[in-house]
């Protein structure tokens, strides 16, 4: 009789212990599963965490030009970068605020009396800290964007708008401090600033309510060509390129000279938490699959045990040994395959509850989540079956069947069908 059909007969046969192997197969295979999915999930937002958050490098010195920061912005591993370029303008056609303290007498305070406005020139507002940390928020309209480069726009701060009667859409004139005509822009944005003005007499300029943030290519055009950068900031997607953009900076600038200072804060506090859970599901992975092996290891070598008569009077009958270990093997695949079924479907059910308890989804921004930048820019991991994981599962429950049976049925290489019927006698 062909041993596939007898592996067929003997589960019809052993209904109960059949039943007992499915459930064992059934808990093991949604182990497996849930394993799976947590480890796939968790790196999605891995992945998601890195491309939204990264690390931060400041880069300063005078070898920094616009022109040197936007060729490094360019290069890998840099996936974005925002240069700052302070200067100050004045104000054509609004007034900008004065300071609710009057000036000490006899003080001199110099040129920076007559440019009253702090301007900022920026590629992408969402990467300064205060934007970035949330401690600075929008309250009207939208933050400078990559895409604004070259468009006359500009970002006011909510007192200076307020002041004015100011509003996203009007547009306001900035005066260069040459005595150059005045350069449009229009309002894209209002921001909330939540440095309280100084009880002293502060110049114009250092009144919070007094800055602005417009793209590069206007302030250059205010600052003329004595404008230097401040700081450039370039975002990576991890600690470990770090080095890779100090050597590429050190051969775009021709130089060693600049300062390098890297801020990976926000990364640590998200990321490594997220990469710690996906080496746990990594490991329950793992044991689930060693503690899968030994028990069903064990039933097999069990029902082996439990056999011996049957497996002896085989042999008599001219039954080749590995058709026998074989048959085994059929058995314990037949109970696998519906068991993978029943917890691939169990997961579909159950994948949405198991993210939300297991995994950390970001919540609402308040108080505590503004002190972690982008906490609640993070999209939730989705917990979802996928064809790979199905697979993942499959192979490791079949490895499972193979060691389980084959392990087990080494004894029966080594015995006689006299020595096998003896012993049952």
């Amino acid at each position: 009789m062909n041993f596939v059909k007898r592996a067929g007969l003997s589960l019809r046969a052993r209904k109960s212990r059949t039943a007992a192997l499915l459930g064992i197969f059934v808990v093991i295979c949604a182990l497996l599963l849930g394993g799976f999915l947590l480890r796939s999930a968790e790196a999605r937002q891995e992945a998601d965490a890195q491309r939204t958050i990264g690390v931060d490098v400041t880069i300063t010195g005078k070898a920094l030009t616009p022109a040197a920061a936007d060729r490094l912005g360019g290069r890998p591993p840099v996936t974005g970068y925002n240069p700052l370029l302070p200067l100050t303008a004045a104000a054509q056609g609004f007034a900008p605020l004065t300071s609710p303290v009057p000036k000490p007498p006899g003080g001199q305070h110099g040129k920076k009396q007559d440019l009253p406005l702090s301007v900022n020139g920026v590629r992408d507002l969402g990467m300064l800290l205060p934007f970035s940390y949330g401690s600075t928020r929008i309250t009207s309209g939208r933050a400078i964007a990559p895409r604004d480069a070259g468009r006359p726009v500009a970002v006011i701060e909510e007192r200076l708008a307020r002041a004015n009667g100011l509003a996203v859409g009007d547009t306001i004139r900035l005066r260069p401090g040459d005595g150059a005509a005045g350069v449009p822009v229009t309002v894209i944005g209002v921001f909330a600033d939540p440095t309280q003005d100084p009880t002293a007499w502060t110049p114009q300029d250092r009144l919070p309510g007094n800055t602005l943030y417009v793209p590069m290519a206007t302030a250059r055009t205010l600052g003329g060509a004595a404008a230097v950068l401040d700081e450039t900031v370039f975002r990576i997607g991890s600690p470990d390129q770090e080095r890779r953009l100090h050597a590429e900076a050190e051969r775009l600038l021709d130089t060693a000279d600049f300062g390098f200072r890297v801020n990976d804060r926000a990364y640590r506090d998200r990321v490594r938490p997220i990469q710690r859970v996906a080496t746990l599901a990594g490991l329950i992975v793992w044991v689930i699959a060693l503690a899968g092996a030994l028990i069903v290891g064990l039933i097999v070598m069990l029902q082996i045990r439990e056999r011996r008569e049957e497996l002896g009077v085989l042999l008599s009958m001219g039954e080749k040994k590995w058709k026998l270990i074989g048959q085994h093997a059929v058995e314990v695949v037949a109970v696998c395959v519906p068991a993978i079924a029943v917890a691939t479907l169990a997961g579909q059910l159950a994948g949405p509850a198991l993210g939300d308890r297991l995994l950390d989804r970001p919540k609402e921004p308040g108080p505590a989540a503004a002190a972690t930048r982008d906490a609640a820019v993070i999209a939730a991991p989705a917990v979802r079956v996928e064809p790979a994981v199905v697979a993942e599962v499959a192979g490791i429950g079949l490895g499972i069947c193979l060691i389980a049976t084959v392990v087990p049925g080494v004894g029966i290489l080594r015995l006689h069908p006299r020595s096998i019927l003896a012993d049952t006698e």
